[in-house]
């Protein structure tokens, strides 16, 4: 059985490093999801097109690609468990920017306060991941992750619900309002609309402050990667460098195609329902529907990896149903094509958790800059997104779905046979 060489002396006390770690990816889903709503949100009170408006999950993923390199030295520097409360402080001061962001309703203030907060998520992603990973068998990895990814789409569904109950309400009669004022009272209505966000980021701002304070005074036991070489032999001898492993290039490419996708399917989906003629005080609790799905597929994997299967073919599985409901969304119309939509949420669940095990065990010493890498991977969020934006300008939101067909080709090769270039 692969198994990292400190997860033994963990024994029994390894529930407690996993409900810490969940309760980060419940914090950080929370964070992550409330995208869904602001793209919406901020399309209207800083009067955008589609876009401008995707500019949001752009600012928001780029900065995994930009900050994962620094987050490698962060790990380096402080360890996991240190650097996840270093993630969390930075967080908090890209919350605490949409404070005059929404005073002075500048668009680029609010897309600096997200790049800020992707920032601290880069180096907490980079932490968490492979340390939930390492954290016992390889085998079962995608079983534990896949209890993270409950916690972490629990919050995603709650977040729209929440900040679009503030920031949403009336949102219809709103726009529709708008439209005939003069320029000097439109400003102040939304004006009024951008300040709605103040509150509930000041809420945001303390849980982030006071859970880096836990974290830097917890138990959490802290994982040495580089031993690992010295227990699983010499596998990893003679190499230097990430690009002697063909089947971790090959999974960062796979991983920033798959969280393009996933972030379409969750933020995208209020947009779309608008866009089928369905009134945003309805639309703003889609995102819960895709959450609901992705936690239903977490469900399968922890009952099923890998006992009844393989992570590698769940993943497969999970490619064939995005194709299959990538086109059901294209080629109907009204909620059914919205339910297509959310189903994709079943068919992203188990995809992200195989990736991270298939990936990275066994790299040993390369373990804190492969999952730098993989963590670059996340920029899929804000490049495939910005892309779907351009193509619903150019065709409609509908047909901009086309995107998604070949990344899950890509994602059930990696699953099929990609997960093992250059594997002995």
């Amino acid at each position: 059985m692969n198994q990292h060489p400190n997860a033994n002396s963990m024994g029994k006390s390894s529930l407690n490093p996993i409900v810490i770690i969940g309760a980060l990816f419940f914090i950080f889903g929370f964070v992550t999801w409330l995208n869904s709503v602001l793209i919406p949100y901020l399309k209207i009170a800083c009067e955008l097109n589609h876009f401008q408006a995707y500019l949001v999950a752009f600012a928001f993923y780029i900065a995994y690609f930009v900050m994962a390199p620094l987050s490698t030295r962060v790990l380096k520097v402080f360890g996991f468990k240190n650097g996840m409360s270093v993630g969390l402080g930075i967080m908090a001061v890209g919350a605490l920017l949409f404070i005059p962001a929404a005073l002075s309703r500048t668009y680029a203030l609010f897309l600096l306060g997200l790049f800020v907060q992707g920032s601290g998520l880069a180096i907490l992603q980079t932490a968490s991941n492979p340390y939930i990973t390492i954290l016992g068998p390889a085998e079962s990895a995608a079983k534990r992750i896949s209890i993270m990814g409950i916690c972490n789409k629990l919050a995603g569904g709650l977040a729209p619900i929440v900040l679009g109950a503030v920031v949403l309400s009336n949102a219809d009669a709103l726009t529709a309002r708008i439209e005939s004022l003069p320029a000097a009272e439109k400003a102040l209505e939304l004006n009024e609309l951008a300040s709605r966000v103040i509150f509930p980021y000041c809420c945001i701002i303390l849980v982030l402050a006071v859970l880096a304070f836990l974290i830097y005074r917890s138990n959490l036991p802290e994982i040495d990667t580089d031993r690992e070489d010295e227990v699983s032999g010499s596998a990893n001898q003679g190499k230097t460098s990430l690009f002697h492993f063909p089947h971790l290039i090959l999974g960062f490419v796979t991983m920033f195609l798959y969280v393009g996708v996933e972030v379409i399917a969750g933020d995208t989906i209020i947009s779309y329902g608008a866009a089928q003629g369905i009134k945003l005080e309805v639309a703003k609790y889609f995102t819960m529907g895709t959450m609901s799905c992705m936690i239903l597929g977490y469900g399968l994997g922890i009952l099923l990896i890998p006992k009844y299967i393989k992570q590698e073919n769940a993943m497969k599985i999970c490619a064939l149903l995005g194709l299959a409901f990538s086109l059901g969304a294209i080629f109907t119309d009204g909620y059914l094509s919205v339910a297509f939509i959310a189903l994709l949420g079943l068919a992203n669940s188990l995809v992200y958790p195989a990736i991270w095990p298939l990936a990275i065990v066994g790299l040993g010493r390369f373990t804190k800059a492969a999952s730098s890498l993989l963590v670059m991977g996340l920029a899929g969020g804000a490049v495939v997104p910005v892309i779907y934006g351009a193509l619903a300008d150019a065709w409609n939101p509908q047909q901009a779905y086309w995107i998604m067909v070949p990344c899950y080709l890509v994602i059930w090769y990696y699953a099929l046979a990609g997960h093992k270039l250059g594997k002995k």
